[in-house]
């Protein structure tokens, strides 16, 4: 027997029985098609979390009040639980480390902005002109908050475009007077809509001078310090500039944390990428399962045409050919069942993706040759037992249905 006679030959044995071929088809289309939906949600989680950080802005160094090796750090808690204030003066002095190209400091807390009769809660951060391009947001219009004295800033407010829509409506913003707390200030720009990211959400914030936020709250202690270092090359550097000269103003005790927006994105980068192996391993489980249907249903199909085979084998065929036949067979269905289930898994990312506009998921390249060759694999193991127990029958038993 040829190879493409015994190709032909598996071909039309598969499809003789359309039910028999569903099943299998069905069976590894579900398993290919969980991995590549699964991995496809994992990864995704992997990327979004890898842009939002990039988003935050490039060669960043974030300064935290408080220690993180004593319990963990708490955004909540550091206000009040820390042993040193984080201040602005704090912010300011990191200016004259070397590695530093600009310094934000950032204040942070809630608060009610009202005009017109209208009044909501917002966010309200406390910031300089640097956090702008440090943070590389956009306006959709007007300017950002002005430059100058960080310790004496104007009575001026940047408000975010849901704030702006629900307070203004259709009416024009830039110019009105705003009351954010018990603080009169006027408008003099709106960011350019983002939608939620990790942290704050830009669309519902409030940005003041950082003075004024630390008036408001009665508070000098700062939420966190982003600071930019000159290159990425320079970030270590950075890093160990900026722990030095607070730990000089803190009475040699670095009682901060300062992280680097490489090592968060390293870690979540390391622990999403464990989670997408772990739910393409869960995924597997199934393609396991659709290979035990394969064995299972191709021993039914060997008991079924046992006349068959005697009769390949009373024409010469030997019971190496037979069990080629078996295993070509297992091939077919198994892999007509990975590219089903593959397309699939297409389809469902897809459609998540229109669901969800801001969430990649994107199966990986290496998940869907995993998912593919695991399901061939798979069905040709498992079609090995049929195949052996076919190439071992005795022709005239066969012949006789013995």
């Amino acid at each position: 027997m040829r190879s493409t006679d015994l190709i032909r030959f598996a071909r039309d044995a598969a499809t003789g029985n359309p039910l028999r071929a569903s099943l299998l088809v069905l069976a590894m289309a579900i398993g290919v098609g969980a991995v590549v939906v699964l991995t496809a949600l994992g990864d995704g989680a992997r990327r979004y979390v890898m842009d939002e950080f990039s988003s935050l802005g490039s060669n960043l160094v974030i300064v935290l009040p408080g220690r993180t090796e004593t319990g963990g750090f708490s955004p909540g808690g550091a206000v009040t639980n820390t042993p040193r204030d984080l201040t602005v003066d704090d912010a300011k002095a990191l200016l004259r480390a070397h590695a530093v190209t600009q310094v934000a400091p950032l204040a942070v807390g809630t608060s009610e902005i009202s005009v017109g009769g209208r009044l909501r809660e917002v966010i309200v951060a406390g910031t300089t002109a640097e956090y702008l391009s440090l943070r590389r947001m956009a306006l959709a219009q007007g300017r950002f908050l002005a430059a100058g004295d960080w310790n004496h800033g104007a009575a001026e407010v940047v408000i975010g475009a849901n704030v702006r829509r629900e307070l203004f409506g259709n009416n024009p913003a830039l110019g009105q007077l705003v009351r954010v707390g018990d603080r009169r200030v006027r408008v003099v720009g709106i960011l350019a809509a983002s939608g939620q990211g990790l942290g704050m959400n830009s669309d519902e914030l409030v940005m003041v001078p950082v003075s004024l936020a630390q008036a408001m709250f009665n508070s000098n202690t700062l939420f966190r310090i982003l600071v930019e270092a000159n290159s990425r090359g320079a970030i270590d550097a950075a890093k160990t500039q900026v722990a030095d000269i607070i730990k000089a103003r803190h009475d040699g005790e670095l009682d901060v944390t300062v992280i680097t927006q490489q090592a968060v994105l390293s870690t979540f980068d390391r622990l999403l990428g464990t989670l997408t192996l772990g739910v393409a391993g869960i995924a597997a489980i199934s393609l396991a399962v659709a290979g035990i249907l394969v064995m299972n249903v191709m021993l039914v199909s060997v008991t079924q045409r046992t006349a068959e085979i005697g009769l390949l084998k009373a024409l010469g065929a030997t019971g190496g050919r037979i069990r080629m036949v078996f295993l070509t067979e297992a091939a077919m269905l198994s892999l007509t069942g990975a590219v089903v289930g593959y397309l699939l898994g297409q389809l469902g990312a897809a459609v998540i993706r229109q669901l969800y506009p801001t969430f990649p998921a994107y199966a990986p390249d290496w998940a869907v040759l995993a998912g593919l060759g695991t399901a061939l694999v798979t069905g040709v193991i498992f079609g090995v037992l049929p195949a052996r127990r076919a190439a071992r029958l005795d022709p005239v038993q066969a012949l006789s249905r013995r």
